[in-house]
């Protein structure tokens, strides 16, 4: 159970009008290859700004994990990247396309371009390897020219930035509790000080309260270091609080794409609504929990048309025919504006995958 979905926490001031440090374009993902392959991404079409938090939500199996590995050139196999193009925009340079990147450019970019916290922090730190020497191990592999004092000295710098006593550089994974695993693989991700941070799933073992302590470090290691960040989690209410913009996925497609305080006042697609109802307040008035009715689908044998209507409440004619693609909602132009009621900076343009918001009735069969 996670916190409710009030308002987000902050926002960088006019994130929707930095320029991006990301894009990603008609990116496609299968998972083998030849008539037995099954496609888990399906041209996937997003950009991350400059010190945004952008967050990725849906249930399990809608293709959140399988796009961060894709962008971070991490995919195992099976899994294979298709189509569409990563460029990733340094600092004062020209765009680089990352999918085209050779071994040594990817291990030069992974790290201290873009990093990554994995799901599971126990699962990812070594257990026989003290705090201090996984956290030099970085150092060491990318800043061989760093002194081993120098190293340790960082170390130290990092574990004091996630708020944990430096005296904790000897313990092994072990001696730290839950929260203290996921803050050290949250120093080890920012050892490099990267542009990007990709999250997956790095609070969904930890209790409520715990939650609001990471978030709120990041929050404000966000402000402070201006990195940006993708947040990947199956709860909703918890990117409310935390993102800027929010992308919903499902069946391996963006299916809405919003600011966060949009996504919460007025969900467009019945799954981002189906989402938002499925998780307790735990502030305001009792409400009744209406959940999405039957799973998600799977991936060896789509449903034809929108693949999210054989569960929807307010499927129609079109829905079961032809699939809906990623479009703005007429009328709601583009561009950044300020939310009233939270007074954080938001997106006026937004993007829905639902016949219900397309006056158009046509689309790929």
């Amino acid at each position: 159970m996670s916190t409710s979905a009030t308002s987000p926490v902050s926002a960088p001031p006019h994130a929707a009008t930095r320029p991006p440090v990301l894009e990603i374009g008609g990116l496609s993902v299968d998972y083998g290859v030849g008539d037995g392959a099954v496609r888990a991404l399906h041209d996937v079409d997003l950009t991350l700004r400059r010190g945004e938090v952008l967050g990725l939500a849906g249930e399990s199996g809608s293709g959140k994990s399988t796009l961060a590995y894709a962008v971070t050139r991490l995919l195992s196999p099976p899994g294979v990247i298709t189509g569409g193009d990563v460029r990733y925009h340094p600092r004062g340079g020209e765009p680089v396309d990352v999918l085209a990147m050779t071994p040594g450019e990817l291990r030069a970019f992974r790290w201290q371009e873009v990093s990554i916290v994995f799901q599971g922090a126990m699962n990812s730190l070594n257990p026989v390897h003290t705090v201090r020497t996984q956290l030099t191990d970085v150092l060491k592999a990318h800043r061989p020219q760093m002194s081993r004092a120098e190293r340790v000295g960082r170390a130290r710098e990092l574990l004091s930035l996630v708020g944990i006593s430096p005296d904790r550089l000897g313990a092994y994974p072990h001696q730290l509790s839950g929260g203290m695993r996921q803050r050290v693989m949250i120093a080890m991700a920012l050892a490099l000080e990267p542009e990007i941070v990709v999250m997956d799933e790095p609070t969904t073992a930890l209790d409520v309260v715990m939650q609001r302590q990471i978030l709120r470090q990041l929050v404000r290691l966000r402000e402070e270091l201006d990195f940006s960040v993708v947040f990947i989690t199956h709860d909703i209410s918890l990117l409310i609080e935390f993102s800027d913009r929010i992308a919903i996925m499902y069946g391996g497609r963006v299916v809405e794409q919003a600011g966060a305080a949009e996504i919460y006042r007025d969900p467009r697609h019945p799954y981002s609504h189906g989402l938002l109802h499925s998780f307790p307040a735990l502030h305001g008035p009792r409400r009744e929990l209406t959940g999405i009715p039957g799973s998600p689908p799977d991936l060896r044998a789509m449903p034809s048309g929108c693949a999210f209507h054989p569960r929807c409440p307010k499927a129609f004619e079109p829905c079961g025919l032809r699939t809906p693609h990623l479009a703005p909602v007429p009328g709601t132009g583009t561009g950044s504006d300020t939310d009233t009621d939270t007074g954080n900076d938001t997106e006026t343009g937004r993007s829905v995958a639902c016949w219900l918001n397309d006056d158009r009735r046509d689309g790929e069969a």
